[in-house]
């Protein structure tokens, strides 16, 4: 990141011969070393513009850490692309993370150090909905843009005008995992798992329930836990006394990890499938085999065929040394689309930035074509994937 460089001014006496300020020579000399200073300084600042801020917060420590690392990494990823290209409006841009370490209202402590300390032009949600909506009353507030990269929760954008997402929202999510148990799975009969406290899986759970029971299928059991719970026998004994076809742990991958495992132990075989959260390497590290045979929706697929997806693919690994998943993707995207809309703009001016965001239509990103709807979604496919031999297999694209 270039930084502008400081001036200090120093009073130089001239040698006993020069005089007083009165001779010609002296004068011309005094002429000549301020024009040069103004000129040094003129090509400095040209050199050195104002860098335009972006600012993120995202879980980098606590029980949300994977998908903070990931998005951040994604976003810093992007910034390093746009500066490679030359910035945005001739400027560098740079990005300050906040971290808000998977604690309630950290994300709006971040958010407001961003927007009153370091003046960002915008700022990237890298976390799941629940800071996401600590966060939007405060962008809102401020007249300054947001965009989630991964916060699927369909107040985030309600809250208002200058509220955007770059991954799909829990309406359509909810649809495609209905259809999903209804006509893959064949399931007629499926239990939730619903993490209260989570606006995520509170959600989610709401919209699956809705469309399973609209399209004839029936919720037998839906019972709930605390966040960070880590003990699931008593639900699991519920969900297996109700007989489902199949079960949906709607919560994160944490916890739908130890539920899978738990599950298995009380000889639970039925299909277990989950969200958009499930697309974390670490379900499988701490799932084993309880998770094989699982099903999940995702935003992203490495192995898309897409050239600018595969070009994607091939840069990422050749800077980090491995393929990039859902939330690397998502960070990426959300900081592009926001170069998009300042590129279109012209300006950084806030009002300017939200009406060029707004105007997206079939934006090229890496986790598919967006075009933002009028409640400032992303409308965008869903992909969804099985685990097996331990590994997340691509099965099929859904269009929304």
């Amino acid at each position: 990141m270039l930084k502008r460089a400081g001036f200090h001014s120093a009073s130089v006496p001239f040698p006993p011969c020069f005089g007083a300020l009165t001779s010609p020579r002296t004068a011309l000399l005094a002429t000549a070393f301020a024009a040069l200073a103004f000129v040094a300084l003129a090509l400095l600042a040209h050199a050195a513009p104002e860098p335009i801020k972006l600012g993120m917060f995202a879980s980098l420590t606590g029980k949300q850490a994977y998908f903070g690392e990931t998005n951040s990494r994604g976003a810093a990823f992007a910034v390093e692309e746009l500066n490679a290209a030359g910035g945005l409006l001739g400027r560098p841009v740079e990005l300050l993370v906040e971290d808000t370490r998977s604690m309630p209202g950290e994300a709006a402590t971040s958010a407001k150090k961003l927007l009153h300390r370091d003046h960002v032009v915008a700022l990237v949600s890298g976390t799941a909905s629940s800071p996401a909506l600590e966060v939007a009353p405060l962008c809102q507030a401020a007249g300054v843009p947001l965009v989630a990269a991964t916060a699927t929760n369909p107040r985030v954008t309600e809250t208002g005008d200058f509220i955007f997402r770059a991954c799909f929202a829990d309406p359509f999510q909810g649809t495609v995992l209905a259809r999903f148990a209804k006509d893959r799975l064949h399931a007629r009969r499926v239990a939730v798992l619903v993490a209260n406290g989570s606006a995520y899986s509170v959600g989610l759970a709401k919209y699956f329930r809705e469309r399973f029971t609209a399209d004839g299928g029936e919720v037998v059991a839906e019972p709930k836990y605390a966040e960070g719970e880590k003990d699931f026998r008593a639900q699991l004994t519920a969900v297996k006394a109700a007989k489902p076809d199949a079960v949906f742990a709607s919560g994160d991958y944490l916890e739908s990890a130890l539920i899978c495992v738990q599950a298995r132990a009380l000889g639970l075989t039925m299909p277990f499938f989950g969200g958009d959260t499930w697309d974390a390497t670490a379900l499988v590290e701490l799932g084993g085999k309880a998770v094989e045979g699982g099903y999940f929706t995702a935003h992203f697929s490495p192995e898309a065929r897409d050239p600018a997806v595969q070009s994607f693919v091939s840069r990422f690994a050749q800077r980090f040394g491995l393929k990039p998943d859902t939330g690397m993707s998502l960070g990426y995207d959300a900081v592009m689309l926001l170069a998009d809309a300042i590129r279109r703009a012209g300006s950084t001016d806030g009002r300017a930035v939200r009406d060029a965001l707004a105007a997206t239509k079939d934006f090229a990103g890496v986790t598919g074509r967006i075009t933002i709807d009028a409640q400032r979604n992303a409308a965008k496919s869903a992909a969804i994937f099985t685990i097996r031999d331990g590994k997340f297999v691509y099965l099929e694209s859904v269009e929304p």
